[in-house]
């Protein structure tokens, strides 16, 4: 059995709920009603955890840019029209979006693979706005939502996993189609809409009607299971095959032009920095923790960069700065 290391990259449990008596943000046509939404979510978690508010009206794009590229709030948050807000507690891994879709979209994130400890989070903060407002719930459906997908327990769990081997192998296809007839999906690393870049695919369940939550998360858990074994057998094929050394000096070069580029636009970031954490992962390159490598990658994102620089960058100065952060940091984490 896989231990899961440089194949899992983070886990993430996100529930959809909306408040009775209120109709779904489309419809929200009162921005008094929208404001009493926020009002209601953000009381209600005023002694729970250190929450910061974020009104989506009121930061710059950049800002919201910046959260997105985070993955403390979707892209849908970010052009929404109606009074929108996100909470984001200290640590970062818990966001509460107010008035996406749904009036909330409750998701925890945590690294690696830890489905239970991504859940129990946010059931306790799902318990604790129970109890100071009544979500939108049917005998029959289980919990409304705005998109018919999400009825039932409104839980979405996914995780993103790192699958290199089983892409150069060419058993993506086949993988994606037999988790298709088990009722999940896959998709890139922003979620819906979004490709696949760097080897990088969110598994997620489908159906959330007719089934209990432990029943999702027990079904996300066997297939990912299944999907690193998969993966594990891809690898050691790879390395002991007739074009191993090939392998090695495709991830090797990837590192060389990492660390010795004078411009680094954010597409071969991802590309290369895939190729480096390959070789990390079949033991080329001296690197004890890849998910240093996955921070690496949200760091040197568009916004990112410029929230880093302390001002908003050209294109080419964010190219360039990129180059510079990331061969430095490469060979601080790289033996």
């Amino acid at each position: 059995m896989s231990d899961f290391s440089g194949k899992v990259v983070s886990t993430r449990v996100r529930l959809a709920r909306n408040v009775e008596g209120y109709p779904f943000p489309s419809h929200l046509r009162e921005e008094k009603q929208a404001k009493e939404i926020i009002r209601l979510v953000t009381s209600g978690l005023a002694r729970l955890d250190e929450f910061k508010i974020y009104y989506m009206n009121n930061i710059t794009e950049a800002e919201a840019l910046s959260l997105k590229e985070n993955h403390l709030i979707s892209p849908n948050l970010v052009n929404r029209r109606v009074p929108a807000a996100a909470l984001i507690n200290r640590e970062e891994n818990v966001s509460i979006m107010i008035n996406e879709e749904d009036h909330l979209r409750e998701q925890c994130i945590v690294k690696g693979f830890d489905l239970g400890l991504a859940y129990d989070t946010m059931s306790e903060i799902d318990n604790r706005l129970s109890k100071t407002m009544k979500f939108a719930y049917d005998e029959q459906f289980g919990f409304l939502t705005a998109c018919p997908t999400n009825l039932g327990t409104g839980l979405r769990a996914s995780v993103m996993l790192f699958l290199p081997a089983s892409t150069v192998n060419g058993l993506m296809p086949r993988i994606l189609k037999s988790i298709s007839r088990l009722g999940l999906t896959v998709r890139g690393m922003y979620g819906e809409g979004s490709r696949a870049e760097g080897y990088m695919y969110q598994v997620s369940n489908e159906v959330t009607l007719g089934v209990t939550e432990e029943e999702i998360l027990s079904q996300v858990d066997g297939i990912v299971k299944k999907i690193c074994d998969i993966e594990d057998d891809q690898r050691d094929q790879l390395k002991n095959g007739a074009t191993a050394l090939d392998l090695e000096d495709e991830c090797l070069r990837s590192y060389g032009i990492l660390t010795n580029c004078a411009k680094l636009t954010t597409d071969e970031l991802t590309r290369f920095i895939a190729s480096v954490k390959f070789g990390a992962c079949l033991g080329y390159i001296n690197l004890k923790d890849v998910n240093e490598l996955d921070e690496l990658l949200i760091k040197m994102r568009p916004s990112n960069v410029n929230a880093a620089a302390e001002r908003e960058l050209s294109p080419i100065e964010r190219d360039v700065y990129r180059a510079q952060y990331t061969a430095k940091y490469l060979k601080k984490i790289i033996g």
